[in-house]
């Protein structure tokens, strides 16, 4: 943000001319306007902006525009890029204020100077930053109470020039930089080739003081300086009017520098093990985390989502990124010994008891949860009417009742008629205020019930709050998780059915992770529908982070450019379409030759193919699941032609007992027939059709002539790498500002899998940090990806949640490790069988080096460093297989936090790689 503010009384009846000047260079057909707060520049509605005017100047092109205002005008603003139509091809990664309050004559111009703020400079106003990591400690305001303003304007004398007013023949500039990276102590100042700019002499420049956060103006007494970076800056005195202006407010950007790169930590809170927890990860553990990565040098602690996912009362919930609700905290991370400070002795000895008892090497989710909500149940019956009337406990209900009543009285709903499943309550399934208001009801006998649940999200609430403000004041970020979908059964989809695709599925195409692709099992979006309201449930999602996390990572953010979207009725992944997506269509099928789409849509099934994969079983796999239409031909059954009939046929039919023990190759034997298709047709519009991915590899395909082999093989490469792109450069410029724009804080994207080539061009211009994990390289020319060639603006690491780790991936593969140690590391020899501490150091050394901005680290990579920390077998500290829809997230630490906070050997070898590699440390 860059703030202009001329300070004196205000005279609301003048009126000055407020001139916009900004140097841009723009295509054919694009236009630069300005659009701000105020009614006068549209009210952020940029079809009602201020459209600037192109003048070539000086061998660049400015865009200038004029506005009349009364004195006392403030407002934000920004510039924006757009078409004929107004509409929006790019914008600025921040907003700049203005704030006129000079006593000006009527009439009197006063000129902006401003710089296109890209998305990249304005990263380091995001919170993680400005309130973290360069956070001054020093109260600018009363620094500058103190000081005041000295030398705040300077008079340049213009020789030549005719006056705005008789007796006047000077003009105020008023010098503005974001200096955000600046250290305390340190002091800007502008030199320039004129006498009051010191001729180039720092010591005679034009002292700026910090006017509070990172602006910058006026005079400063603090003795060091520093030199920026880059060519020297120009201002020029002229005017687009026919006058001169009296004020020039030269708001000259970023304060040029060298790039900052800072690193961080990665754990699943749930891992996370302490002397203190009752089987899980805590949020208060998190404190003992802060104050390691303090130690080692760390700036940022990366988790996985920590919202509440308790929709099946089971182990499967452990999966965090299936929310029950996407604003709720889960009560597993709940520490019980904080609820209370005059615990019963029944209370204190059941605690001590769970202690010994969830001391386990994984986490038991069902065990935890039961003794938890057990004994926080118990403290709650003694507690509940002191906290429930307290003040604190009262604003935080006033500020979150919006999403507290309905997630509590889902709660409730749910284990009144067990079932997550909305559809099966009765009256209740159709979401209404009036019905909300009557089950949350004070005169209810289950309010005790509805209240328990505030209790609980209360106390998570304080508790998570607490770590916050720990983080802040140690210097060290809190990166959080946005996961790219909630449950079926959620919350959210009862309270706005509107805006998910209940009838569909969420997932991926084949990819590194799972060559069969995934079906997360989450509805699609309506973006549609989310659009009309701005994309208010995602930024109240955004907000709500924002009171916890100052950095966060969007998962998956190739579903904001497009989704892989699959129906309701599939359990696999590959059966699906991006949404949006230009399809083929009929007539452009029928153009090339291609008719017959019965047999390009439904699955290509000959006698050999069942022979084949069946054997013996065949004529019973045949019998029970398919119908033969003509000889050798088969066809699936219309009770069991999709994923989810077959596998409720394989359980129910009376053949079953000829197939036991071989239940799972039979369903995915059937699952491939299935998949044995070369389209893929809509079922909303049967004259559009999708290609069926990687078709190329299916006997469907294989068996057409080879004219339609030819045609359908140009068009799916169309279809999937070139068609689209346009589609979703414009999808994905309509969702992610309403994320980014909706809070402060530093945003990262996992760009990992198929990537459109738009994706990272439009990262970049939004300033979204992406993803680099050197086994799944960008390249699809590389094996490996090299660190000391990725771009800046991402965050790069060795392994990742949805990966193995660092040690269980060097065992995997013999080839593999051997070709690494060749290419990677250089040596000629024979690689350990083991990731030993001097190999992790190495892979770890190669991401300190590397030009990205951040360098995360799964702890479990960083416990390699040091022998007796890799006593563990390296596949139990895998996090999540992608491949099993149903994997048990479990992983904990073997290694608690006190102990890592008492090696002293390990901490210090990880500061002196942070050190050598010039990476920043709080």
């Amino acid at each position: 943000m860059a703030t202009i503010d001329l300070k004196s009384p205000r005279s609301p009846s003048k009126r000055l001319l407020l001139s916009f000047r900004i140097p841009y260079h723009t295509q054919w057909g694009q236009s630069l306007l300005v659009s701000g707060s105020e009614p006068v520049l549209g009210s952020w509605n940029v079809k009602r902006g201020l459209l600037l005017t192109p003048v070539h100047a000086n061998n660049e092109l400015l865009w200038c525009g004029t506005l009349s205002v009364p004195v006392g005008f403030r407002c934000e603003y920004g510039y924006f890029l757009v078409d004929d139509e107004r509409e929006v091809l790019r914008w600025e990664g921040s907003r700049h204020t203005i704030t006129l309050t000079s006593e000006f004559q009527e009439g009197e111009v006063v000129e902006i100077h401003d710089l296109w703020q890209t998305a990249k400079e304005a990263l380091f106003n995001r919170s993680a930053f400005k309130d973290v990591v360069f956070h001054r400690r020093s109260n600018s305001e009363s620094y500058v109470a103190q000081n005041g303003f000295q030398n705040s304007k300077a008079a340049l004398n213009q020789q030549g020039i005719k006056p705005l007013l008789a007796g006047t023949d000077y003009v105020y500039i008023h010098f503005r930089i974001n200096c955000p990276k600046l250290e305390d102590g340190v002091s800007v100042i502008v030199t320039g080739s004129c006498s009051m700019l010191g001729r180039w002499e720092v010591k005679n420049g034009l002292k700026l003081i910090c006017l509070g956060g990172s602006i910058w103006q006026a005079d400063c007494r603090r003795q060091n300086a520093i030199l920026e970076i880059g060519p020297n800056r120009e201002l020029t005195i002229d005017s687009i009017l026919d006058r001169i202006p009296r004020h020039i407010l030269a708001s000259d950007g970023v304060f040029r520098e060298a790039s900052w790169r800072g690193v961080g930590v990665a754990i699943p809170m749930f891992s996370v093990r302490s002397e203190d927890d009752l089987g899980v990860g805590e949020f208060l553990d998190l404190k003992l985390l802060i104050d390691w990565a303090v130690d080692s040098g760390f700036h940022l602690i990366q988790l996985l989502p920590v919202n509440d996912t308790s929709v099946h009362g089971m182990w499967w919930d452990s999966y965090p990124y299936s929310s029950l609700s996407v604003f709720a905290l889960h009560p597993l991370y709940l520490r019980v010994q904080a609820l209370s400070k005059n615990f019963s002795d029944e209370i204190e000895n059941e605690i001590i008891q769970a202690k010994s008892y969830l001391d386990l090497k994984d986490v038991d989710y069902e065990a935890t949860m039961n003794i938890k909500i057990s004994i926080a149940k118990k403290v709650f019956s003694v507690e509940k009417d002191a906290v429930l009337s307290s003040s604190s406990f009262q604003k935080f209900f006033s500020e979150n009742e919006d999403w507290l009543k309905p997630y509590a009285a889902f709660c409730f709903l749910k284990e009144f008629f067990e079932t997550s499943d909305h559809t099966q309550w009765g009256s209740f399934a159709k979401y209404s205020v009036e019905k909300l208001e009557k089950i949350v009801s004070k005169n209810r006998v289950h309010y005790d019930i509805i209240c328990f649940h505030y209790y609980i999200q209360y106390h998570l609430h304080l508790q998570l709050s607490d770590v916050a403000s720990y983080a802040r004041r140690k210097g060290v970020v809190l990166k959080g998780d946005l996961p790219i979908g909630v449950d079926r059964w959620s919350v959210d989809t009862w309270v706005y059915p509107n805006l998910f695709r209940m009838n569909t599925s969420t997932g991926a195409p084949p990819d590194y992770f799972d060559k069969n692709g995934q079906n997360w099992g989450f509805p699609t979006y309506n973006w549609e529908e989310m659009s009309k309201d701005n994309y208010a449930w995602w930024r109240s999602r955004l907000s709500q982070m924002g009171k916890y996390f100052t950095a966060y990572r969007i998962d998956h953010i190739l579903g904001f450019f497009r989704i892989w979207e699959l129906p309701e009725h599939a359990i696999t992944g590959l059966l699906g379409k991006f949404r949006p997506s230009i399809p083929l269509s009929q007539e452009e099928l029928e153009k090339e030759g291609i008719w017959d789409f019965n047999r390009l849509t439904h699955p290509y099934i000959r006698k050999d193919m069942l022979e084949g994969k069946f054997g013996r079983l065949w004529t019973v796999v045949a019998s029970t699941f398919l119908n033969e239409y003509q000889k050798l031909c088969y066809e699936f059954k219309e009770d069991c032609n999709t994923e989810k009939r077959i596998a409720a046929k394989l359980k129910s039919a009376a053949e079953r007992i000829l197939w036991i023990g071989q239940e799972n190759k039979i369903q995915n034997d059937l699952f491939d027939l299935l998949k044995n298709v070369v389209l893929i047709r809509d079922e909303e519009d049967t004259r559009k059709f999708y290609p069926r991915f990687n078709m190329e590899d299916t006997s469907s395909f294989k068996d057409l002539d080879d004219h339609s082999k030819n045609v359908l093989k140009r068009l799916y490469y169309d279809y999937y790498f070139h068609r689209q792109e346009i589609l979703w450069r414009k999808n994905a410029l309509k969702t992610l500002p309403a994320l980014l724009n909706s809070s402060n804080i530093l945003a990262c994207g996992e760009d990992l899998g198929l990537i459109p080539s738009c994706v990272h061009p439009v990262m970049q211009e939004l300033g979204i940090i992406g993803l680099r994990i050197q086994r799944m390289p960008s390249d699809p020319g590389l094996e490996f990806g090299i660190p000391s060639k990725y771009d800046y603006m991402t965050v790069c690491a060795p392994s990742c949640h949805d990966c193995s780790t660092l040690r269980a991936w060097w065992e995997e593969s013999e080839e593999r490790r051997e070709r690494y140690f060749k290419e990677i590391i250089g040596d000629d020899g024979i690689p350990p069988s083991s990731c030993v501490p001097s190999i992790t150091y190495n892979i770890i050394q190669q991401h300190f080096e590397s030009p990205s901005m951040w360098a995360i680290f799964p702890l479990q990579d960083l416990l390699a460093l040091k022998e007796i920390y890799t006593i563990r077998p390296a596949v139990e500290e895998t996090i999540n297989d992608p491949t099993n829809p149903k994997h048990y997230w479990r992983y904990r630490m073997h290694v608690s936090l006190e102990t890592l906070l008492s090696d002293n050997e390990l901490t210090m070898t990880i500061k002196d790689l942070v050190v050598r590699s010039g990476r920043s440390s709080p």
